[in-house]
């Protein structure tokens, strides 16, 4: 299956959504199959954003506790839509493939000349 980012940082925004108080299930993302979801679950996972936990190995069944920290960041840096969209037309013009570790550094950069009063 093939990483999407806009579903990767769809996800975020959906987590960010939900209550503090435990664990959650059933996050679904319109547009997308469950699987879909399931797997950039763990993507987001494997990437230190979130907590979760998968109930079966193999299977799209999970819950999600909890955005960590870096989770935060990324999206906080990641919320605007303009700004998300201006990263991801930087990443893939210079590097041809949109990664976490690019989108991060070039959604800091657009932060930081926005904190500028620069034009993005």
């Amino acid at each position: 299956m093939k990483r999407d980012m806009d579903l990767f940082r769809a996800l975020l925004l959906e987590i960010e959504k939900l209550p503090a108080n435990g664990k959650w299930t059933g996050i679904e993302v319109e547009g997308y199959s469950p699987e879909e979801v399931a797997y950039h679950i763990r993507l987001a996972q494997d990437a230190g954003f979130i907590i979760a936990k998968f109930l079966v190995d193999e299977a799209d069944i999970f819950m999600v506790e909890r955005l960590i920290y870096t989770g935060h960041e990324f999206l906080d840096a990641a919320r605007q839509d303009t700004l998300w969209q201006k990263a991801k037309e930087i990443v893939l013009s210079n590097a041809g493939t949109l990664t976490v570790e690019a989108l991060k550094t070039a959604l800091a950069m657009l932060m930081h000349k926005a904190a500028q009063g620069k034009a993005v």
